[in-house]
């Protein structure tokens, strides 16, 4: 398995990583569900160099141009609610790729609210046979809500190419992708945080990021 961390290199998406972990920059909704499209745009930019390209000949008012374009069939997953705003800023680069949804959501077992299961609910998604997909969830933690949105994925056909894309990983949430996703999966991430608390959030990270992007939620 590959695992690209920009935290490791200079670019821009370290200032978008700045302004979405700022406290005080979080208050403004817009701002932080723009900027987790940004670092989604430049991520995809990024995965896009590793697709397989084919020449096509465009004529254009003056003449023809020959142009290296994919030859392969892109389809853009993500998880709700959180993933939405990250799945769009990839959509923008993707903008013909084809789209799968599916809902996966926390449900606490205790009070203390430290036993965490999660549940699928809602799939909605394209044939996968042999196209390349992209997962584009926000928050790799403990990676149980990814593997499960893969699974669900699954039943409509094996890709021939797996790319997790985050903006924040775990170290045990990679290891749990090594585990359970194909062998040449690719995990993308802006940051890799050293753990999580006792309620399975990424620590520093940002919080919760569909509460962010979206209002706390009952």
């Amino acid at each position: 398995m590959k695992i690209i961390n920009f935290s490791e290199q200079h670019s821009i998406i370290n200032q978008y990583m700045a302004e979405v972990r700022d406290k005080e920059y979080q208050r403004n909704r817009l701002l932080f569900r723009n900027n987790i499209e940004r670092i989604g745009e430049f991520e995809a930019f990024e995965l896009s160099k590793t697709l397989d390209y084919h020449s096509v000949k465009v004529e254009t008012p003056l003449g023809v141009s020959t142009l290296d374009v994919p030859s392969e069939e892109v389809v853009l997953a993500t998880i709700f609610r959180a993933g939405l705003p990250f799945h769009q800023g990839f959509l923008r680069v993707f903008d013909h790729a084809g789209n799968a949804f599916v809902s996966a959501y926390r449900e606490y077992r205790d009070a203390a609210h430290e036993e965490v299961d999660i549940h699928v609910e809602y799939l909605a998604t394209p044939s996968l046979e042999g196209k390349v997909l992209v997962i584009a969830d926000p928050m790799l933690a403990t990676g149980g809500s990814m593997e499960l949105g893969y699974k669900a994925f699954l039943t409509k056909g094996t890709p021939r190419q797996v790319h997790v894309c985050c903006v924040i990983a775990t170290p045990e949430g990679i290891d749990h992708i090594r585990k359970t996703f194909p062998e040449n999966t690719t995990v993308w991430c802006a940051a890799i945080d050293p753990g999580m608390n006792e309620h399975k959030y990424i620590v520093p990270g940002f919080g919760d990021a569909g509460d962010l992007c979206y209002g706390e939620k009952i």
